[in-house]
């Protein structure tokens, strides 16, 4: 990369995250195959697994995803017995996600995940936790410039 950036695509951040992202995507693809979950699925299941029974709203918020997006995804893993959806019984218009126990039952089957992805990444775990930091600290300040 030049030090002044220009038009040439290898000069772009976006394509660089964009690269890493798919190089990302598919490392997972192989390693969730197993599962039989896709990628937007797990990341469906990390956000449950950390804490159970939310509202589609605040998963979400959490994961930063619109309904439309979320609820195909929802519906795909309650088709899979993964969750359940449930109306709240306060506010029907609420629905709640809550793992099922085959779905909370897949997380010890994907606990060596995060360290075959270290392991990829060619990265020691601190490397790639301060790697983390600056990524999400690299969107917030996007956002928040947006």
């Amino acid at each position: 990369m030049s030090q002044t950036p220009s038009l040439h695509i290898d000069d772009q951040i976006c394509f660089a995250l964009y690269n890493a992202s798919r190089a990302m995507t598919h490392r997972y693809r192989t390693l969730l195959e197993p599962l039989g979950v896709t990628y937007p699925q797990y990341l469906v299941l990390l956000v449950l697994w950390e804490s159970d029974s939310l509202t589609v709203s605040a998963l979400g918020e959490r994961m930063q995803l619109d309904s439309g997006t979320l609820s195909p995804l929802l519906r795909r893993l309650e088709a899979s017995g993964y969750v359940t959806r449930q109306r709240s019984a306060d506010d029907e218009r609420t629905v709640i996600v809550s793992l099922t126990e085959t779905g909370d039952s897949l997380r010890s089957r994907a606990r060596g995940i995060p360290q075959q992805v270290c392991a990829a990444a060619g990265l020691e775990p601190a490397d790639l936790v301060a790697l983390q930091k600056q990524i999400a600290a690299l969107a917030e300040h996007v956002r928040a410039t947006a």
